[in-house]
């Protein structure tokens, strides 16, 4: 396999091969492959990972690659996808959250062939006058081609001017670069195209688009997505990290193997062969080791067969004090004691799992919310679902 053909896997999207098999033939230099994320949230997610791996292929042949932190497009918020505007964030919120992507994103990329760039670099020096000159680059026919743009205007639901700018926003960070490939999700493909025109009417070279499948969430429908909770997070810690890989379906774990570990087709269809909990397992060390170091895997999946293979208690879990979550009663009602430890969104879900049978005091199951504990001589191991464990101590 070629440079060329390498760097085609999985992506879905190529504008264009020839020019890209040309670049890579004859540069005198590393091509500068761009890769933009907006700090919309503190985490990244699997679904990240997807492009920042097609980002590391490059870095692995040689290349350079630019990550830009899009701290000045968030304040407009990226309208891909959406069927209404995002919600703004502050400054000072988005400052927070940019700080956390870098650390991240070297869990993937080669930190000493990446280049960080924050758009707010060129963008806070900008006039008003320089973003008339940016916006008369597009025209409002051209921003209607885009298919959520379309919808929106179908539907009569609120399109600002400023959403029509962040495609605008985003091509000119190429332009700021002097890109020769960007890279993003499919759903990127319209601003990335838009960055190929900015270069053009500057006289620039166009850069090369590659877009790459959006990531299936753990429910095995919808984009992942922190707004649908059907994420993992790069800073998920190993245990939940390991249970949330273990608990998507059979058909998203040959997606996975294929979009996160790059796994080829005759390999994938050779683990077919076998069972698939068995190559969860395997999918879910490789995984874990990534995020967290070699090593820590192995130590989870031991653990997760020990729970739910084994129907045993893990040797490690959180630990509260009686008097810590019982404000120093002699009696306190279990769904409180749960809500207290912290372990748990709100009361309201402490109280449906209890309702749903979900929950074993000392390995006995509780069905009513109203059950009562009292402060006792010897600790007692809480169970929650099947991840959740932890022990209140007299």
């Amino acid at each position: 396999m070629n440079d060329l053909e390498a760097l085609k896997q999985n992506v879905e999207v190529l504008v264009d091969d020839k020019e890209l098999g040309g670049r890579l033939a004859t540069a005198k230099r590393p091509l500068r492959v761009k890769l933009g994320v907006d700090p919309t949230r503190p985490d990244l997610t699997f679904g990240h990972m997807v492009v920042f791996n097609k980002l590391r292929q490059f870095q692995d042949l040689g290349h350079e690659a630019v990550l830009i932190i899009g701290d000045f497009t968030t304040l407009i918020g990226d309208p891909s996808g959406r069927s209404s505007a995002r919600p703004t964030l502050d400054r000072d919120e988005i400052r927070r959250n940019a700080e956390t992507y870098v650390g991240q994103a070297f869990k993937v990329l080669d930190q000493a062939k990446t280049t960080v760039r924050y758009n707010s670099e060129w963008f806070d020096d900008m006039s008003f006058e320089d973003c008339l000159g940016l916006a008369r680059k597009m025209t409002v026919a051209r921003m209607l081609e885009r298919d959520d743009f379309a919808k929106r205007y179908r539907a009569n639901s609120p399109i600002s001017i400023i959403e029509f700018l962040y495609p605008l926003v985003q091509g000119y960070d190429s332009l700021m670069i002097d890109a020769d490939v960007e890279l993003g999700g499919t759903d990127q493909t319209f601003n990335l195209l838009v960055g190929r025109a900015i270069q053009k009417d500057a006289g620039k070279p166009e850069q090369v688009v590659m877009t790459l499948p959006l990531l299936v969430g753990l429910d095995g429908t919808k984009k992942m997505s922190k707004s649908e909770g059907n994420y993992i997070a790069f800073n998920d810690p190993p245990k939940e990290m390991f249970g949330k890989i273990m608990s998507i379906s059979d058909d998203t774990l040959w997606i996975y193997h294929q979009l996160l570990l790059l796994t080829p087709e005759a390999e994938i269809a050779s683990l077919r062969q076998r069972h698939p909990m068995e190559v969860k397992k395997e999918l879910a060390v490789q995984l874990v080791d990534r995020l967290h170091g070699a090593g820590t895997g192995a130590a989870e999946r031991s653990q997760f067969e020990r729970v739910f293979s084994r129907n045993e208690q893990p040797d490690e879990m959180p630990e509260f004090a009686w008097d810590e979550v019982a404000e120093g009663t002699a009696r306190a009602r279990l769904v409180d004691l749960m809500a207290a430890t912290g372990l748990f969104p709100s009361k309201k879900e402490a109280r449906r799992l209890i309702e749903q049978g979900a929950v074993k005091v000392q390995q006995e199951p509780v069905d009513d919310p109203f059950t009562e504990l009292d402060r006792g001589g010897a600790p007692r191991v809480i169970q929650a679902g099947k991840r959740k464990f932890f022990r209140l101590n007299p």
